[in-house]
């Protein structure tokens, strides 16, 4: 765990190109459903990220041979030599929990940690879990593990989850896709991240239908075989740097991805004063001449406003003019970005899940302390704004989500450098 700061001395408008690295969100079950195959499978456009690192030990004691190359990765589970995903791995990233479906749906088998890794609260994997029992597996929890057994097999069933859930979607996907008959996964997650998995998986031999809507239809096959995909670009990134542009007073394109991935946020940012336009290599943003202007949000499961740019939108909202509103009904403990935006002079009101927002003229450096991935980059974007000196603490969180972050913003003249801690 790197103990390294990032210092920032801020007021510079942002000009320039970044190009846009492969979705973690996207590549995590990517991996995982490599499992799912004895036959290799080729991925491309792989973020260069810590949690990708973590996925790729947990695959590697499953027994999974991986030859990485840049931005490649060849995944081939010929053999499954252990069915075990043990703690120690397990808790430094939720989405280890992803090799749950895969390993019970090749093997008949899991052993899988109950997951540790995040702590904007609360996620329960009982979705996962009663999803796969009603597949027909037998699952107990003892000793901080789902143990998962399925013998002869798992078969296809109508699985209502209670609530929308990425995760769950995807592992339960990766699950039916072996299981006998027909599976449908309803109030399913519609995210970008679950229709690039189908595509993958379809590729391989399964029968995917309606990926992107709140009902996915998986016909289960016998088996799937190789295939090479490459990675949807992150949304989540695209966002993170569009409102850097905007905070900054400054015009950036992004690159090698879409508007259409961000619509939420982009309909928010044009409200606030900002202008967003498609360009053949993704898009460009340019800050408002004026000063921002103050705009409502509410988190929601997507296509609503994403509860991973919530943090980022609340550092922009903090030098609007007027007030925001921001709502979070995703996570209850996703405000510690708070008190931090405050030691920079920023004017913030908690009161529940919403967060009154007034803006100020201006933000100042200060010394501030990472929370979490998402909070980490707001007060990376707080710091780019603000007068003077700001340092970032705990910068590891960054790099479970963004891929040469210093690199990417000092191309386009942000005075920004990681020092030691």
């Amino acid at each position: 765990m790197s103990l390294a700061k990032i210092r920032i001395v801020g007021g510079v408008p942002l000009h320039g190109q970044i190009r846009i690295s492969g979705a973690k969100n996207a590549a995590l079950p990517l991996m995982a459903a490599c499992l799912l195959t004895d036959q290799k499978l080729t991925l491309t456009n792989v973020p260069k990220l810590s949690d990708i690192q973590s996925m790729t030990l947990l695959l590697d004691q499953h027994g999974v041979q991986i030859d990485t190359e840049q931005d490649r990765f060849e995944l081939w589970a010929k053999d499954i030599t252990n069915t075990v995903a043990p703690y120690d791995l397990v808790r430094k990233m939720r989405a280890s929990i992803l090799v749950l479906g895969p390993l019970v749906a090749r093997t008949g088998q899991a052993k899988v940690s109950l997951p540790g890794g995040c702590s904007i609260g609360t996620r329960p994997v009982d979705i996962h879990i009663n999803g796969l029992r009603q597949l027909g597996a037998h699952i107990d929890l003892t000793e901080g593990y789902i143990h998962a057994q399925a013998p002869q097999g798992l078969t296809g069933a109508d699985i209502t989850m209670p609530l929308i859930s990425v995760t769950a979607t995807e592992n339960l996907m990766m699950a039916a896709t072996l299981a006998r008959g027909k599976t449908r996964l309803i109030n399913a997650a519609r995210e970008p991240e679950i229709i690039d998995l189908a595509n993958c998986l379809n590729a391989m031999g399964a029968q995917i239908t309606g990926a992107g809507t709140d009902t996915i239809t998986i016909q289960g096959v016998e088996g799937l075989h190789s295939a090479q995909h490459c990675v949807v670009a992150d949304r989540i990134e695209t966002g993170t740097y569009a409102m850097a542009a905007v905070i900054t007073g400054g015009e950036l394109e992004l690159t090698h991805t879409s508007v259409d991935l961000i619509a939420q946020v982009a309909g928010t940012l044009k409200q606030a004063g900002a202008s967003l336009e498609a360009t053949e290599q993704g898009l460009r943003v340019r800050a408002p001449t004026i000063p921002i202007q103050g705009v409502d949000i509410m988190t929601e499961p997507y296509p609503g406003f994403a509860t991973d740019l919530q943090a980022q939108i609340m550092a922009v909202m903090s030098v609007c003019q007027g007030a925001s509103m921001i709502t979070e009904t995703i996570f209850e403990n996703r405000f510690m970005h708070v008190p931090e935006l405050c030691r920079m002079g920023a004017h913030i009101t908690v009161h529940n899940a919403s967060a009154l927002v007034r803006g100020v003229k201006s933000l100042s450096g200060a010394e501030v302390m990472a929370t979490d991935l998402r909070a980490s980059v707001c007060l990376v974007l707080a710091g780019l704004a603000a007068q003077g000196e700001t340092i970032v603490n705990r910068v590891y969180h960054l790099d479970r989500g963004y891929e040469n972050l210093e690199q990417k913003l000092g191309a386009c003249g942000a005075m920004i450098e990681r020092i030691a801690a």
